[in-house]
């Protein structure tokens, strides 16, 4: 097959103006062109009264190496080539020997792809989650939304699929990824129900209800497989002896031998964090960041993106991505944002308020919401401990729980009052999103005065490229203080075990090395192909 790239075509275009815009790239007749299938589609929306849409596709013709040789001697014919085998190959599968199950902590997308992967190639893994399976963790997550009633082992945190759950399902990455396991993790997601355009699409997505199916599904095929998924089974011990992990105890009593486990905890398993420090294994303080949600009626952000052109079905629901670097040296940024979605109760600790995004596959609600966060570190911010940007979160949740009232409320502010510095009393024509609910405050009350200082620098600065982006009657609601973990798991470059603990391997968002649905799942493929590659040898 041949890979054609940069083809661009009109909003309104055609399958037949597609066909033919191949036919004239390879100057071959129809009957040369056997098939073509689409493997990429973007846009280029630089020209609002011109948006056009970008193809690579894959095209199969009768003789494709001469055909490639003649296209190539051909002056502008660049953007032809081979196409590259994209399929995912396995490093190995367990031999027919008596070895301990490796062991997955953990049931997010990273818990849930090393485990498929161990499954797949023959390890039977055992998965420990926390908390409960995902249709039960949804009640139990609308239990706080909609009764202010929350279950801290099952929530929008922990719990079947992980945080990712509940969120827009965006399945994009700028991570480098030269042996295409995100292929891997969209076929996988498209054989257990996902809509068949997150293959070609340039930002996938699935929403929340989606993904409650598919992650039921995919673990039915481990489980097929030989694989073991327990709920509501919580580590509260490792069992460490001269460097190497022996075993786990699981709800302070059941005691589990095995000598490969993966830690998938997710990014605020804060306790565990503090189990893992205890016990030796090797962890230290990273940067991330905190801020607010911001929502805007999602009309605004189309017509600001995609001028006359807002509204077209192919182009979706608009999205944005924005960076400021400020005058007090922080920088300023757009995080996790979600069109045609809502801001979304995250907590996992009485006590505290902490906000989120999430949007369905259909992205039709009436607010655009996104993070807009500053970034803080270790070295100027949290200083001394590696555990002390949790402690740098819990403040900032339990300051915001104070100030929303303590009813787990979370504490608004409309934009115009926040750039004057002005308490809010009343809402405008935005109507916020977050349940259970809002209260009107002055939003300098919850985060540091750096932090204010930087975002009311920051989104005057923003409305420049997305007009109406300080509208007055928008709203800012806090506080997002989980964007990524505040620690890092260390681990070795080239078996990906702890850098003092054998056995152990730190995976996905909570251990550092991830950030996104996409990139944790691909973190989770590489860690079980780690764990096979080593079991093999242990065991050979």
């Amino acid at each position: 097959m041949l890979r054609l790239t940069d083809i661009q075509l009109p909003l309104d275009h055609t399958e037949a103006d597609l066909k033919n815009a191949i036919l004239k790239r390879l100057k071959i007749d129809s009957d040369d062109l056997l098939n073509f299938d689409i493997f990429k589609r973007s846009y280029d929306a630089r020209k609002k009264t011109a948006i056009v849409l970008i193809y690579t596709v894959d095209v199969t013709v009768q003789d494709d190496d001469a055909l490639l040789h003649r296209v190539k001697d051909i002056q502008g014919q660049a953007k032809v080539g081979k196409t590259p085998d994209t399929s995912y190959k396995f490093v190995g599968h367990a031999k027919k020997v008596d070895f301990p199950r490796p062991v997955v902590i953990g049931f997010g997308p990273c818990g849930l792809f090393a485990a498929l992967i161990l499954a797949q190639m023959g390890y039977r893994p055992i998965v420990l989650e926390r908390g409960k399976a995902v249709r039960e963790r949804t009640k139990d997550t609308w239990g706080l939304w909609r009764k202010r009633e929350l279950q801290p082992e099952s929530n929008v945190q922990f719990g079947e699929g992980g945080a990712g759950t509940f969120s827009d399902g965006k399945l994009y990455s700028q991570i480098k990824d030269p042996k295409h396991y995100g292929r891997k993790v969209l076929t996988e997601f498209v054989k257990s129900g996902a809509p068949e355009e997150i293959m070609y699409v340039s930002k996938p997505h699935i929403g929340t209800f989606r993904l409650v199916k598919m992650i039921e599904e995919m673990r039915g095929n481990i489980i097929e497989l030989g694989g073991e998924i327990r709920f509501q089974q919580k580590v509260t011990d490792f069992d460490i002896k001269d460097g190497q992990i022996c075993g786990l105890i699981i709800n302070d009593h059941e005691k589990l031998v095995t000598d490969h486990v993966v830690l998938a905890v997710g990014h605020s398993a804060r306790d565990t964090f503090q189990l893992i420090y205890d016990k030796g294994i090797y962890v230290e303080a990273k940067p991330f960041s905190v801020g607010f949600r911001i929502e805007h009626p999602q009309s605004i952000i189309d017509k600001a993106r995609f001028g006359p052109n807002a509204g077209n079905k192919i182009l979706g629901a608009a999205d944005y991505k924005l960076v400021h670097h400020a005058k007090n040296d922080r920088s300023v940024y757009s995080f996790c944002m979600c069109p045609g979605g809502t801001v979304v109760a995250a907590t996992s600790e009485p006590g505290r308020v902490v906000t989120n995004g999430m949007s369905q596959y259909s992205r039709n609600e009436r607010n655009a919401n996104s993070a807009i966060v500053v970034g803080i570190s270790p070295e100027i911010d949290y200083p001394g401990h590696p555990l002390a940007g949790i402690d740098f979160q819990r403040k900032l949740e339990s300051k915001a729980f104070e100030v929303g009232g303590g009813t787990y409320n979370a504490p608004g502010q409309l934009i115009g009052d926040f750039l004057v510095n002005r308490a809010s009393t009343e809402l405008g024509k935005v109507v916020p999103s977050y349940k259970p609910g809002i209260t009107l405050c002055n939003l300098a009350d919850v985060l540091p005065a750096f932090a204010i200082d930087a975002i009311r620098e920051a989104i005057p600065e923003f409305d420049k490229q997305i007009k109406g982006f300080s509208l007055k009657d928008a709203i800012l609601t806090g506080v997002e203080t989980r964007t990524s973990s505040p620690i890092r798991i260390k681990r070795k470059d080239d078996d990906l075990q702890s850098i003092n603990t054998q056995g152990i391997y730190p995976a996905g968002e909570g251990a550092g090395y991830a950030g996104g649905i996409l990139s944790a799942a691909i973190d989770g493929i590489k860690v079980a192909e780690a764990v096979a590659l080593s079991i093999n040898k242990k065991y050979a």
